[in-house]
């Protein structure tokens, strides 16, 4: 059994006690399987363990097992130190971490690196279901949209001119977020544009009806009242903050976004972005506040916990799969 009070607090410490591999696969099989391992191919509990190889075989199906199987680690050469290592830059560095910087630390290519980190990011994906408000009529949600791409500002006069006002917003990637103020929590994802219809949809789709929504004087929210929403409006060419009215909460976490995007990791295909939003949620999500005093290993636990049943090959997150798929 792991000794809790053993659990590192700080990257060095990490760093030393995951030195051992019989620790790291101790640990990850503590994390994926907290009554014990479970066979990932017919769910068998009763097995032999093969302490040499550190793999189970299981005596229901004959079949082997380590602990990367059917996870994020499942095929990959990569020895778990370096794993664990990586999953603890990511979930406690605020910005993020870029593969450089996985590549100089842990000694693997960029190409490794960069694999490392999508994979990483899949199990960082929040799977909850539960909608936000609270009960009908209950906690106060916060709607915003921003936009990920290019800075007009940025680019040649002659460029930027030709951009009517309208067209700025063109190259760049629609990003939907909410945030609970009950629960502090936010949920966000790319969308393929900010009209009327794909917002109540995904309203629809995560707050409870009857909700107190408060949200920016844009005309895709009007719909929201015919929904049984009370909605409450701040425009933002006179003012930012109307006593509770105010869409500070999720523009602070775009303000977290962008900060990494263009600080870490500086340019990010609209492809992969959902998976950089994705990253950032979990980082925002289980951050240290007074009514939750979350440290670096909370979130470490979390996120290794996490890690089963999700895989990512490198043909799919190229998209090399899809091209592959008969017609």
């Amino acid at each position: 059994m792991l000794d809790d009070a053993k659990f590192p607090k700080s990257l060095l410490e990490a760093s030393r006690y995951f030195d051992n591999p019989d620790v790291c696969v101790e640990f990850v099989a503590a994390m994926r399987w907290p009554e014990g391992p479970v066979c990932p191919h017919c769910g068998g509990k009763e097995h032999s363990f093969l302490k040499t190889r550190r793999i189970w075989k299981c005596k229901a199906c004959r079949k082997q097992f380590s602990v990367k199987t059917a996870s994020i680690f499942e095929d990959s050469p990569i020895a778990l130190d370096k794993w664990l290592i990586a999953i603890w830059l990511v979930v406690n560095c605020k910005n993020g971490v870029s593969s450089y910087e996985i590549m100089r630390d842990l000694k693997v290519t960029q190409k490794s690196a960069w694999f490392m980190l999508h994979r990483i990011r899949l199990a960082l994906k929040n799977s909850s279901f539960e909608k936000m408000g609270g009960k009908r009529g209950g906690g106060p949600v916060e709607m915003d949209e921003a936009f990920i791409g290019g800075n007009p500002q940025r680019m040649h006069a002659a460029r930027r001119n030709k951009l009517r006002l309208g067209e700025k917003r063109t190259n760049k990637t629609a990003v939907f977020g909410m945030l609970d103020r009950d629960t502090r929590q936010v949920r966000a994802k790319v969308v393929p544009d900010v009209k009327r219809d794909t917002l109540m949809n995904e309203i629809l789709e995560n707050v409870v009806w009857g909700s107190t929504v408060y949200t920016d004087d844009a005309l895709q929210y009007q719909s929201l009242k015919v929904c049984q929403f009370v909605r409450e409006t701040v425009n933002h060419v006179e003012e930012y903050v109307r006593g509770e009215v105010h869409t500070q909460g999720i523009e602070n976490f775009w303000s977290l976004l962008k900060r990494g995007l263009r600080g870490t990791y500086v340019a990010v295909e609209p492809f992969h972005l959902d998976a950089y939003v994705d990253e950032q949620v979990f980082r925002f999500n289980n951050r240290a506040t007074k009514d939750n005093p979350l440290d670096d290993m909370d979130r470490f636990m979390l996120a290794v916990s996490q890690i089963s049943g999700k895989r990512l090959t490198y043909a799919e997150l190229t998209g090399k799969a899809e091209q592959n798929q008969p017609l």
